[in-house]
Protein backbone atom coordinates (compact mmCIF):
# COMPACT_ATOMS: atom_id res chain seq x y z
CA UNK A 1 0.00 0.00 0.00
CA UNK A 2 2.90 2.31 0.64
CA UNK A 3 3.81 2.02 -3.02
CA UNK A 4 0.50 3.46 -4.21
CA UNK A 5 1.02 6.84 -5.82
CA UNK A 6 4.68 6.80 -4.88
CA UNK A 7 5.69 9.13 -7.71
CA UNK A 8 3.79 12.04 -6.19
CA UNK A 9 5.44 11.44 -2.83
CA UNK A 10 9.07 11.56 -3.92
CA UNK A 11 9.66 15.31 -3.73
CA UNK A 12 8.37 18.35 -1.84
CA UNK A 13 5.56 20.46 -3.27
CA UNK A 14 6.50 23.37 -5.54
CA UNK A 15 4.71 26.66 -5.88
CA UNK A 16 3.82 28.59 -9.03
CA UNK A 17 6.41 30.26 -11.22
CA UNK A 18 6.89 33.95 -10.51
CA UNK A 19 7.10 36.43 -13.43
CA UNK A 20 10.62 36.45 -14.86
CA UNK A 21 11.70 33.51 -12.69
CA UNK A 22 13.08 30.27 -14.11
CA UNK A 23 12.72 28.27 -10.92
CA UNK A 24 9.84 26.88 -8.91
CA UNK A 25 9.25 28.27 -5.42
CA UNK A 26 9.76 25.49 -2.88
CA UNK A 27 6.87 25.66 -0.41
CA UNK A 28 7.65 22.50 1.53
CA UNK A 29 10.89 21.21 3.01
CA UNK A 30 12.05 17.67 2.31
CA UNK A 31 11.76 16.78 6.00
CA UNK A 32 8.17 18.01 6.16
CA UNK A 33 7.32 16.12 2.97
CA UNK A 34 8.68 12.83 4.35
CA UNK A 35 6.86 13.27 7.65
CA UNK A 36 3.60 14.13 5.89
CA UNK A 37 3.67 11.10 3.62
CA UNK A 38 4.74 8.74 6.39
CA UNK A 39 1.66 9.80 8.32
CA UNK A 40 -0.57 9.40 5.27
CA UNK A 41 0.78 5.90 4.62
CA UNK A 42 0.04 4.87 8.20
CA UNK A 43 -3.55 5.96 7.61
CA UNK A 44 -3.65 3.97 4.35
CA UNK A 45 -2.83 0.95 6.50
CA UNK A 46 -5.42 1.91 9.11
CA UNK A 47 -8.09 2.22 6.42
CA UNK A 48 -7.18 -1.18 5.02
CA UNK A 49 -7.32 -2.87 8.43
CA UNK A 50 -10.64 -1.20 9.23
CA UNK A 51 -12.16 -2.64 6.05
CA UNK A 52 -10.64 -6.05 6.68
CA UNK A 53 -12.37 -6.01 10.08
CA UNK A 54 -15.68 -6.03 8.25
CA UNK A 55 -14.99 -8.51 5.49
CA UNK A 56 -12.65 -11.00 7.15
CA UNK A 57 -15.64 -12.88 8.61
CA UNK A 58 -18.28 -12.01 6.02
CA UNK A 59 -18.12 -15.46 4.40
CA UNK A 60 -18.21 -17.35 7.69
CA UNK A 61 -20.78 -15.40 9.72
CA UNK A 62 -23.71 -17.40 8.35
CA UNK A 63 -22.34 -20.92 8.99
CA UNK A 64 -20.89 -19.81 12.35
CA UNK A 65 -24.23 -18.31 13.34
CA UNK A 66 -25.97 -21.56 12.47
CA UNK A 67 -23.44 -23.50 14.51
CA UNK A 68 -23.59 -21.49 17.75
CA UNK A 69 -27.34 -20.80 17.78
CA UNK A 70 -29.87 -23.05 16.04
CA UNK A 71 -32.59 -20.40 16.43
CA UNK A 72 -30.83 -18.00 14.05
CA UNK A 73 -32.25 -17.76 10.53
CA UNK A 74 -31.31 -15.96 7.31
CA UNK A 75 -33.24 -12.86 8.38
CA UNK A 76 -31.20 -12.56 11.57
CA UNK A 77 -28.05 -12.89 9.45
CA UNK A 78 -28.98 -9.59 7.81
CA UNK A 79 -29.17 -7.88 11.20
CA UNK A 80 -25.82 -9.31 12.32
CA UNK A 81 -24.08 -8.00 9.23
CA UNK A 82 -25.94 -4.68 9.42
CA UNK A 83 -24.95 -4.17 13.09
CA UNK A 84 -21.40 -3.40 11.96
CA UNK A 85 -22.63 -0.53 9.85
CA UNK A 86 -25.04 0.70 12.52
CA UNK A 87 -22.10 1.07 14.90
CA UNK A 88 -20.08 2.84 12.23
CA UNK A 89 -22.95 5.15 11.34
CA UNK A 90 -23.29 6.27 14.96
CA UNK A 91 -19.56 6.66 15.54
CA UNK A 92 -18.48 8.38 12.30
CA UNK A 93 -19.93 11.88 12.98
CA UNK A 94 -18.71 11.68 16.60
CA UNK A 95 -15.14 10.80 15.65
CA UNK A 96 -15.25 13.30 12.76
CA UNK A 97 -16.26 16.15 15.08
CA UNK A 98 -13.66 15.03 17.63
CA UNK A 99 -10.94 15.14 14.95
CA UNK A 100 -11.85 18.72 13.97
CA UNK A 101 -10.87 20.07 17.39
CA UNK A 102 -8.38 17.61 18.90
CA UNK A 103 -5.28 15.71 17.72
CA UNK A 104 -6.35 12.96 15.34
CA UNK A 105 -4.38 10.40 17.34
CA UNK A 106 -7.00 10.48 20.09
CA UNK A 107 -10.07 9.26 18.15
CA UNK A 108 -7.91 6.90 16.09
CA UNK A 109 -6.43 5.07 19.08
CA UNK A 110 -9.74 4.92 20.98
CA UNK A 111 -11.59 3.57 17.95
CA UNK A 112 -9.00 0.89 17.20
CA UNK A 113 -8.96 -0.23 20.84
CA UNK A 114 -12.75 -0.68 20.69
CA UNK A 115 -12.36 -2.83 17.59
CA UNK A 116 -9.71 -5.00 19.26
CA UNK A 117 -11.95 -5.60 22.29
CA UNK A 118 -14.92 -6.39 20.05
CA UNK A 119 -12.94 -8.95 18.05
CA UNK A 120 -12.01 -10.69 21.29
CA UNK A 121 -15.70 -10.78 22.25
CA UNK A 122 -16.56 -12.34 18.87
CA UNK A 123 -14.07 -15.15 19.57
CA UNK A 124 -16.04 -16.04 22.73
CA UNK A 125 -19.64 -15.88 21.47
CA UNK A 126 -19.85 -19.69 21.63
CA UNK A 127 -19.30 -19.75 25.42
CA UNK A 128 -22.71 -18.53 26.78
CA UNK A 129 -25.32 -21.23 27.27
CA UNK A 130 -28.02 -19.32 25.37
CA UNK A 131 -28.73 -16.21 23.29
CA UNK A 132 -25.41 -16.65 21.47
CA UNK A 133 -26.70 -14.90 18.38
CA UNK A 134 -27.21 -11.68 20.36
CA UNK A 135 -23.63 -11.76 21.62
CA UNK A 136 -22.50 -12.03 18.01
CA UNK A 137 -24.77 -9.11 17.16
CA UNK A 138 -23.17 -6.99 19.90
CA UNK A 139 -19.63 -7.96 18.90
CA UNK A 140 -20.13 -6.97 15.26
CA UNK A 141 -21.81 -3.72 16.32
CA UNK A 142 -18.79 -2.76 18.43
CA UNK A 143 -16.37 -3.62 15.62
CA UNK A 144 -18.40 -1.25 13.46
CA UNK A 145 -18.30 1.47 16.11
CA UNK A 146 -14.52 1.27 16.06
CA UNK A 147 -14.58 1.51 12.27
CA UNK A 148 -16.05 5.01 12.62
CA UNK A 149 -12.43 6.19 12.38
CA UNK A 150 -12.82 6.10 8.57
CA UNK A 151 -14.11 9.69 8.78
CA UNK A 152 -11.00 10.76 10.71
CA UNK A 153 -8.70 9.08 8.20
CA UNK A 154 -10.29 10.71 5.18
CA UNK A 155 -10.49 14.16 6.74
CA UNK A 156 -6.80 13.95 7.70
CA UNK A 157 -5.70 12.90 4.21
CA UNK A 158 -7.89 15.52 2.53
CA UNK A 159 -6.36 18.22 4.74
CA UNK A 160 -2.78 16.97 4.38
CA UNK A 161 -2.67 16.98 0.56
CA UNK A 162 -2.68 19.69 -2.08
CA UNK A 163 -5.22 19.73 -4.89
CA UNK A 164 -2.70 18.23 -7.30
CA UNK A 165 -2.13 15.34 -4.87
CA UNK A 166 -5.76 14.94 -3.84
CA UNK A 167 -7.01 12.64 -6.59
CA UNK A 168 -4.10 10.26 -6.17
CA UNK A 169 -4.15 10.20 -2.36
CA UNK A 170 -7.93 9.84 -2.09
CA UNK A 171 -7.84 7.15 -4.75
CA UNK A 172 -5.17 5.34 -2.74
CA UNK A 173 -7.31 5.61 0.37
CA UNK A 174 -10.37 4.27 -1.42
CA UNK A 175 -8.21 1.57 -2.94
CA UNK A 176 -7.05 0.47 0.49
CA UNK A 177 -10.61 0.48 1.78
CA UNK A 178 -11.99 -1.46 -1.18
CA UNK A 179 -9.08 -3.88 -1.10
CA UNK A 180 -9.80 -4.48 2.56
CA UNK A 181 -13.43 -5.29 1.78
CA UNK A 182 -12.45 -7.59 -1.07
CA UNK A 183 -9.28 -9.20 0.29
CA UNK A 184 -10.59 -9.80 3.81
CA UNK A 185 -12.18 -13.08 2.69
CA UNK A 186 -8.74 -14.20 1.49
CA UNK A 187 -7.65 -14.44 5.13
CA UNK A 188 -10.89 -16.29 5.88
CA UNK A 189 -10.17 -18.71 3.06
CA UNK A 190 -6.74 -19.48 4.49
CA UNK A 191 -8.21 -20.10 7.94
CA UNK A 192 -10.88 -22.37 6.42
CA UNK A 193 -8.15 -25.00 6.22
CA UNK A 194 -8.21 -25.19 10.04
CA UNK A 195 -11.75 -26.57 9.90
CA UNK A 196 -14.74 -26.13 12.20
CA UNK A 197 -13.24 -28.09 15.10
CA UNK A 198 -9.77 -26.53 15.22
CA UNK A 199 -8.05 -26.53 18.61
CA UNK A 200 -9.27 -25.48 22.06
CA UNK A 201 -7.32 -23.70 24.76
CA UNK A 202 -9.20 -24.99 27.79
CA UNK A 203 -7.56 -22.65 30.32
CA UNK A 204 -9.18 -19.57 28.79
CA UNK A 205 -12.04 -21.41 27.00
CA UNK A 206 -10.76 -20.19 23.65
CA UNK A 207 -11.58 -22.13 20.49
CA UNK A 208 -9.25 -21.43 17.58
CA UNK A 209 -10.99 -22.58 14.41
CA UNK A 210 -11.98 -21.32 10.96
CA UNK A 211 -14.48 -18.92 12.55
CA UNK A 212 -12.46 -17.39 15.41
CA UNK A 213 -8.93 -17.34 13.97
CA UNK A 214 -9.70 -14.40 11.59
CA UNK A 215 -10.92 -12.12 14.39
CA UNK A 216 -7.97 -13.03 16.59
CA UNK A 217 -5.70 -12.01 13.72
CA UNK A 218 -7.70 -8.78 13.44
CA UNK A 219 -7.16 -8.06 17.15
CA UNK A 220 -3.40 -8.59 16.80
CA UNK A 221 -3.20 -6.29 13.75
CA UNK A 222 -5.21 -3.67 15.64
CA UNK A 223 -2.67 -3.61 18.47
CA UNK A 224 0.13 -3.27 15.91
CA UNK A 225 -1.76 -0.41 14.26
CA UNK A 226 -2.04 1.47 17.56
CA UNK A 227 1.71 1.20 18.07
CA UNK A 228 2.42 2.57 14.58
CA UNK A 229 0.05 5.52 15.10
CA UNK A 230 1.66 6.42 18.43
CA UNK A 231 5.18 6.32 17.02
CA UNK A 232 4.85 7.63 13.45
CA UNK A 233 1.71 9.72 12.91
CA UNK A 234 2.18 13.52 13.00
CA UNK A 235 -0.33 16.32 12.43
CA UNK A 236 -0.13 18.03 9.01
CA UNK A 237 -2.39 20.38 7.10
CA UNK A 238 -1.86 22.19 3.79
CA UNK A 239 -3.98 24.35 1.49
CA UNK A 240 -4.84 23.60 -2.15
CA UNK A 241 -1.39 24.79 -3.23
CA UNK A 242 0.42 22.74 -0.60
CA UNK A 243 1.36 25.54 1.82
CA UNK A 244 1.15 24.72 5.52
CA UNK A 245 -2.04 26.02 7.10
CA UNK A 246 -2.89 26.91 10.67
CA UNK A 247 -3.58 23.57 12.32
CA UNK A 248 -6.11 23.47 15.14
CA UNK A 249 -5.06 19.89 15.87
CA UNK A 250 -1.51 20.91 16.75
CA UNK A 251 -0.43 23.38 19.38
CA UNK A 252 2.73 24.65 17.66
CA UNK A 253 2.42 27.38 15.04
CA UNK A 254 4.66 28.29 12.13
CA UNK A 255 5.39 31.66 10.58
CA UNK A 256 4.95 30.07 7.16
CA UNK A 257 1.40 28.98 7.82
CA UNK A 258 -1.37 30.62 5.77
CA UNK A 259 -5.06 31.08 6.35
CA UNK A 260 -7.52 28.65 4.76
CA UNK A 261 -9.31 30.15 1.71
CA UNK A 262 -12.96 30.93 2.38
CA UNK A 263 -15.99 30.20 0.21
CA UNK A 264 -19.34 28.46 0.15
CA UNK A 265 -19.52 24.70 -0.40
CA UNK A 266 -22.00 23.49 -3.04
CA UNK A 267 -24.48 21.74 -0.74
CA UNK A 268 -26.44 20.26 -3.66
CA UNK A 269 -23.28 18.50 -4.85
CA UNK A 270 -22.56 17.37 -1.28
CA UNK A 271 -26.02 15.83 -0.84
CA UNK A 272 -25.97 14.24 -4.29
CA UNK A 273 -22.57 12.66 -3.65
CA UNK A 274 -23.83 11.27 -0.35
CA UNK A 275 -26.79 9.68 -2.17
CA UNK A 276 -24.54 8.24 -4.88
CA UNK A 277 -22.16 6.85 -2.29
CA UNK A 278 -25.08 5.35 -0.37
CA UNK A 279 -26.25 3.39 -3.41
CA UNK A 280 -22.73 2.21 -4.27
CA UNK A 281 -22.14 0.85 -0.77
CA UNK A 282 -25.70 -0.52 -0.60
CA UNK A 283 -25.13 -2.57 -3.73
CA UNK A 284 -21.77 -3.98 -2.68
CA UNK A 285 -23.00 -4.76 0.84
CA UNK A 286 -25.97 -6.76 -0.43
CA UNK A 287 -23.75 -8.59 -2.92
CA UNK A 288 -21.29 -9.62 -0.20
CA UNK A 289 -24.15 -10.64 2.06
CA UNK A 290 -25.96 -12.83 -0.44
CA UNK A 291 -22.92 -14.62 -1.91
CA UNK A 292 -22.81 -17.36 0.74
CA UNK A 293 -26.58 -18.14 0.98
CA UNK A 294 -26.91 -17.91 -2.81
CA UNK A 295 -24.10 -20.36 -3.55
CA UNK A 296 -25.25 -22.76 -0.82
CA UNK A 297 -28.78 -22.73 -2.26
CA UNK A 298 -27.88 -22.89 -5.95
CA UNK A 299 -24.94 -25.27 -5.93
CA UNK A 300 -25.71 -27.40 -2.82
CA UNK A 301 -22.43 -26.40 -1.17
CA UNK A 302 -21.84 -27.29 2.47
CA UNK A 303 -20.92 -24.61 4.99
CA UNK A 304 -17.21 -25.37 4.71
CA UNK A 305 -17.34 -25.46 0.90
CA UNK A 306 -19.16 -22.13 0.79
CA UNK A 307 -16.58 -20.45 3.02
CA UNK A 308 -13.69 -21.85 0.97
CA UNK A 309 -15.05 -21.40 -2.57
CA UNK A 310 -16.64 -18.00 -2.01
CA UNK A 311 -13.43 -16.84 -0.38
CA UNK A 312 -11.47 -17.94 -3.45
CA UNK A 313 -13.89 -16.10 -5.74
CA UNK A 314 -13.60 -12.87 -3.76
CA UNK A 315 -9.82 -13.29 -3.59
CA UNK A 316 -9.79 -13.33 -7.39
CA UNK A 317 -11.89 -10.15 -7.34
CA UNK A 318 -9.22 -8.62 -5.12
CA UNK A 319 -6.60 -9.23 -7.80
CA UNK A 320 -9.00 -7.74 -10.34
CA UNK A 321 -9.50 -4.69 -8.11
CA UNK A 322 -5.75 -4.03 -7.95
CA UNK A 323 -5.65 -3.92 -11.76
CA UNK A 324 -8.68 -1.60 -11.80
CA UNK A 325 -7.08 0.81 -9.33
CA UNK A 326 -3.92 1.00 -11.43
CA UNK A 327 -5.94 1.81 -14.52
CA UNK A 328 -8.25 4.30 -12.81
CA UNK A 329 -5.43 6.74 -12.02
CA UNK A 330 -4.46 6.90 -15.67
CA UNK A 331 -8.01 7.03 -16.99
CA UNK A 332 -9.06 9.79 -14.57
CA UNK A 333 -6.47 12.12 -16.11
CA UNK A 334 -7.85 11.52 -19.58
CA UNK A 335 -11.62 11.27 -19.15
CA UNK A 336 -12.18 12.63 -15.64
CA UNK A 337 -13.62 11.34 -12.37
CA UNK A 338 -17.24 11.98 -13.28
CA UNK A 339 -17.10 9.90 -16.46
CA UNK A 340 -15.46 7.03 -14.58
CA UNK A 341 -18.19 7.16 -11.94
CA UNK A 342 -20.86 6.96 -14.64
CA UNK A 343 -19.10 4.09 -16.39
CA UNK A 344 -18.75 2.17 -13.13
CA UNK A 345 -22.48 2.42 -12.42
CA UNK A 346 -23.33 1.14 -15.91
CA UNK A 347 -21.03 -1.87 -15.44
CA UNK A 348 -22.66 -2.64 -12.07
CA UNK A 349 -26.10 -2.59 -13.72
CA UNK A 350 -24.92 -5.07 -16.36
CA UNK A 351 -23.47 -7.28 -13.61
CA UNK A 352 -26.78 -7.60 -11.76
CA UNK A 353 -28.73 -8.03 -15.00
CA UNK A 354 -26.53 -11.02 -15.85
CA UNK A 355 -27.29 -12.45 -12.39
CA UNK A 356 -31.03 -12.78 -13.11
CA UNK A 357 -32.11 -16.48 -13.26
CA UNK A 358 -33.06 -17.85 -16.68
CA UNK A 359 -33.81 -21.24 -18.27
CA UNK A 360 -35.58 -24.37 -17.08
CA UNK A 361 -32.99 -25.96 -14.81
CA UNK A 362 -33.80 -25.74 -11.10
CA UNK A 363 -31.61 -25.95 -7.99
CA UNK A 364 -31.40 -29.06 -5.86
CA UNK A 365 -34.12 -29.00 -3.21
CA UNK A 366 -33.24 -29.65 0.42
CA UNK A 367 -35.87 -32.38 1.08
CA UNK A 368 -33.97 -34.02 3.92
CA UNK A 369 -35.61 -31.87 6.56
CA UNK A 370 -39.20 -32.76 5.62
CA UNK A 371 -41.53 -35.12 7.51
CA UNK A 372 -45.08 -36.24 6.87
CA UNK A 373 -46.79 -34.10 9.51
CA UNK A 374 -47.50 -30.91 7.60
CA UNK A 375 -48.54 -27.30 7.92
CA UNK A 376 -50.02 -25.53 4.86
CA UNK A 377 -48.25 -22.42 3.61
CA UNK A 378 -49.23 -20.26 0.64
CA UNK A 379 -46.79 -18.15 -1.35
CA UNK A 380 -47.95 -15.61 -3.95
CA UNK A 381 -51.40 -17.24 -3.89
CA UNK A 382 -50.21 -19.90 -6.35
CA UNK A 383 -48.12 -22.52 -4.60
CA UNK A 384 -49.16 -24.42 -1.49
CA UNK A 385 -46.44 -26.41 0.18
CA UNK A 386 -46.50 -28.50 3.30
CA UNK A 387 -43.56 -28.86 5.59
CA UNK A 388 -42.32 -29.46 9.04
CA UNK A 389 -38.69 -28.73 9.69
CA UNK A 390 -36.95 -31.08 12.11
CA UNK A 391 -34.02 -29.90 14.22
CA UNK A 392 -30.84 -29.91 12.19
CA UNK A 393 -28.86 -31.61 14.92
CA UNK A 394 -30.88 -34.82 14.40
CA UNK A 395 -29.08 -35.41 11.11
CA UNK A 396 -25.77 -37.21 10.89
CA UNK A 397 -24.89 -35.24 7.74
CA UNK A 398 -25.39 -31.59 6.92
CA UNK A 399 -28.34 -31.13 4.49
CA UNK A 400 -27.49 -29.21 1.32
CA UNK A 401 -29.45 -27.51 -1.43
CA UNK A 402 -32.17 -24.89 -1.61
CA UNK A 403 -34.41 -25.16 1.52
CA UNK A 404 -37.95 -26.07 0.52
CA UNK A 405 -39.38 -23.60 3.06
CA UNK A 406 -38.14 -20.95 0.61
CA UNK A 407 -41.07 -21.55 -1.76
CA UNK A 408 -39.36 -19.87 -4.71
CA UNK A 409 -36.86 -22.76 -4.82
CA UNK A 410 -39.59 -24.87 -6.43
CA UNK A 411 -40.22 -22.61 -9.43
CA UNK A 412 -37.21 -20.27 -9.84
CA UNK A 413 -34.53 -21.42 -12.30
CA UNK A 414 -31.06 -21.82 -10.87
CA UNK A 415 -28.33 -19.26 -11.46
CA UNK A 416 -25.61 -21.12 -13.32
CA UNK A 417 -22.08 -20.92 -11.97
CA UNK A 418 -20.89 -19.21 -15.15
CA UNK A 419 -23.58 -16.56 -14.68
CA UNK A 420 -22.50 -15.97 -11.11
CA UNK A 421 -18.81 -15.70 -12.02
CA UNK A 422 -19.44 -13.27 -14.90
CA UNK A 423 -21.60 -11.14 -12.64
CA UNK A 424 -18.96 -11.15 -9.90
CA UNK A 425 -16.29 -10.01 -12.39
CA UNK A 426 -18.45 -7.12 -13.64
CA UNK A 427 -19.40 -5.99 -10.14
CA UNK A 428 -15.73 -6.30 -9.21
CA UNK A 429 -14.93 -3.78 -11.95
CA UNK A 430 -17.77 -1.35 -11.28
CA UNK A 431 -17.61 -1.17 -7.48
CA UNK A 432 -13.93 -0.15 -7.09
CA UNK A 433 -14.32 2.45 -9.84
CA UNK A 434 -17.38 4.03 -8.21
CA UNK A 435 -15.91 3.86 -4.70
CA UNK A 436 -12.71 5.67 -5.65
CA UNK A 437 -14.37 8.32 -7.79
CA UNK A 438 -17.14 9.18 -5.33
CA UNK A 439 -14.67 9.80 -2.49
CA UNK A 440 -12.32 11.74 -4.77
CA UNK A 441 -15.08 14.01 -6.05
CA UNK A 442 -16.47 14.54 -2.54
CA UNK A 443 -13.08 15.59 -1.18
CA UNK A 444 -12.59 18.08 -4.01
CA UNK A 445 -16.10 19.51 -3.62
CA UNK A 446 -15.46 20.24 0.08
CA UNK A 447 -12.22 22.13 -0.53
CA UNK A 448 -9.50 23.02 2.01
CA UNK A 449 -11.75 23.55 5.04
CA UNK A 450 -11.76 20.94 7.86
CA UNK A 451 -13.65 17.94 6.53
CA UNK A 452 -14.09 15.85 9.66
CA UNK A 453 -17.83 16.36 10.09
CA UNK A 454 -18.58 16.17 6.35
CA UNK A 455 -16.53 12.99 6.02
CA UNK A 456 -18.37 11.70 9.07
CA UNK A 457 -21.70 12.17 7.34
CA UNK A 458 -20.46 10.56 4.13
CA UNK A 459 -19.19 7.59 6.12
CA UNK A 460 -22.52 7.50 7.96
CA UNK A 461 -24.41 7.39 4.65
CA UNK A 462 -22.24 4.49 3.55
CA UNK A 463 -22.84 2.81 6.90
CA UNK A 464 -26.59 3.26 6.52
CA UNK A 465 -26.26 1.52 3.16
CA UNK A 466 -24.44 -1.35 4.85
CA UNK A 467 -27.27 -1.57 7.37
CA UNK A 468 -30.10 -1.55 4.86
CA UNK A 469 -28.35 -3.53 2.11
CA UNK A 470 -27.97 -6.80 4.06
CA UNK A 471 -31.44 -6.45 5.62
CA UNK A 472 -33.01 -5.72 2.23
CA UNK A 473 -31.35 -8.60 0.39
CA UNK A 474 -31.85 -11.17 3.16
CA UNK A 475 -35.55 -10.35 3.46
CA UNK A 476 -36.32 -10.11 -0.27
CA UNK A 477 -34.15 -13.10 -1.18
CA UNK A 478 -35.66 -15.33 1.50
CA UNK A 479 -39.26 -14.40 0.64
CA UNK A 480 -39.22 -13.83 -3.13
CA UNK A 481 -35.95 -15.25 -4.44
CA UNK A 482 -33.11 -13.96 -6.62
CA UNK A 483 -35.25 -12.88 -9.59
CA UNK A 484 -37.14 -10.23 -7.63
CA UNK A 485 -34.12 -9.26 -5.52
CA UNK A 486 -31.76 -8.60 -8.43
CA UNK A 487 -34.46 -6.98 -10.59
CA UNK A 488 -35.05 -4.42 -7.84
CA UNK A 489 -31.29 -3.76 -7.66
CA UNK A 490 -31.18 -3.14 -11.42
CA UNK A 491 -33.99 -0.61 -11.09
CA UNK A 492 -32.18 1.13 -8.26
CA UNK A 493 -29.01 1.48 -10.33
CA UNK A 494 -30.98 3.01 -13.22
CA UNK A 495 -32.37 5.68 -10.87
CA UNK A 496 -28.86 6.37 -9.56
CA UNK A 497 -27.50 6.86 -13.08
CA UNK A 498 -30.32 9.31 -13.71
CA UNK A 499 -29.40 11.29 -10.57
CA UNK A 500 -25.76 11.43 -11.64
CA UNK A 501 -26.82 12.83 -15.00
CA UNK A 502 -28.83 15.60 -13.31
CA UNK A 503 -25.98 16.79 -11.04
CA UNK A 504 -23.12 15.93 -13.39
CA UNK A 505 -22.01 19.53 -14.02
CA UNK A 506 -22.02 20.41 -10.31
CA UNK A 507 -19.53 17.75 -9.25
CA UNK A 508 -16.44 19.97 -9.55
CA UNK A 509 -13.63 20.96 -7.19
CA UNK A 510 -14.11 23.78 -4.66
CA UNK A 511 -11.23 25.83 -6.12
CA UNK A 512 -12.52 25.36 -9.66
CA UNK A 513 -16.00 26.46 -8.64
CA UNK A 514 -14.62 29.67 -7.10
CA UNK A 515 -12.33 30.39 -10.06
CA UNK A 516 -9.03 29.96 -8.20
CA UNK A 517 -7.91 27.03 -10.34
CA UNK A 518 -8.93 25.99 -13.84
CA UNK A 519 -10.35 22.49 -14.28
Amino acid sequence: MASLGVDSEQKPLLGDRTPGSREWDIIETEEHCKSRWRSIRILYLTMFLSSVGFSIVIMSIWPYLQKIDQTADASFLGWVIASYSLGQMVASPIFGLWSNYRPRKEPLIVSIFISVAANCLYAYVHVPASHNKYYMLAARGLVGFGAGNVAVIRSYIAGATSLQERTSSMANTSACQALGFILGPVFQTCFALIGEKGVTWDVVKLQINMYTAPVLLGAFLGILNIILILTILREHRVDDSGRQCKNINFEEASADEVQVPQGNIDQVAVVATNVLFFVILFIFALFETIVTPLTMDMYAWTREQAVLYDGIILAALGVEAVIIFMGIKLLSKKIGERALLLGGLIIIWVGFFVLLPWGNQFPKIQWEDLHNNTIPNTTFGEIIITLWKSPRENHSEEPTGCPVEQAWCLYTPMIHLAQFLISAVLIGIGYPSCNVMSYTLYSKILGPNPQGVYMGWLTASGSAARILGPVFISQVYTAWGPRWAFSLVCGMVVLTITLLGVVYRRLIAFSVRHGRIQE
